[in-house]
């Protein structure tokens, strides 16, 4: 009897204060080690401007392929869990610790005030497509079925975002 396909989820990380990059794979470590996934490939880090934050620090990104333990629900809750224990204080358009976006969750789709799969603005991030790109070339958003190299393609100019360290296995 064959086994069916582990979930694959992919994550986005990002920093833009403290210790930027060791937020970025310090989380990862917290995700497993609090068993909500196993960490499959962590992209290169990639340092990118500040989305709607004029003057901000910088961030740290990368995006991360991981067989999920939870639930997806109960995993976005463990990052939520995460990014208050390594000390997030920003919000959506302040400077932050560390944050975590759960991108997709397999082939789910989902719209609730808690949960919307796949997130509903990764696909007009470049500090996202570029990375999520880079370890899965072949992926196709679970809900509108569009490939990542067509994202990309339709996203403008003027995304400054910058490989700054190579790519990492799980």
């Amino acid at each position: 009897m064959r086994t069916a396909p582990p979930v694959i989820a992919y994550l986005g990380l990002g920093s833009n204060l403290g210790r930027r990059e060791a937020a970025v794979l310090g989380a990862l470590r917290a995700l497993e080690s609090a068993g909500a996934a196993r960490v499959n490939v962590v992209s290169s880090l990639y340092e990118s401007e500040p989305d709607g934050i004029p003057g901000a620090p910088r961030f740290v990104n990368a995006v991360a392929e991981v067989e999920p333990l939870l639930p997806a629900a109960g995993l976005l809750e463990r990052m939520k869990s995460i990014e208050a224990d390594m000390g997030r204080t920003g919000g959506h358009q302040e400077s932050r610790e560390i944050d975590l976006d759960l991108i997709t969750y397999g082939a789910e789709t989902s719209a609730s005030p808690v949960l919307t799969l796949p997130h509903p603005r990764f696909h007009a991030r470049a500090y996202v497509l570029i990375p999520l790109s880079e370890i899965a070339p072949g992926f196709v958003c679970p809900k509108t079925g569009t490939p990542v190299s067509d994202l990309l393609a339709r996203l403008s100019a003027g995304f400054a975002v910058e490989r700054i360290s190579g790519r990492r296995t799980g």
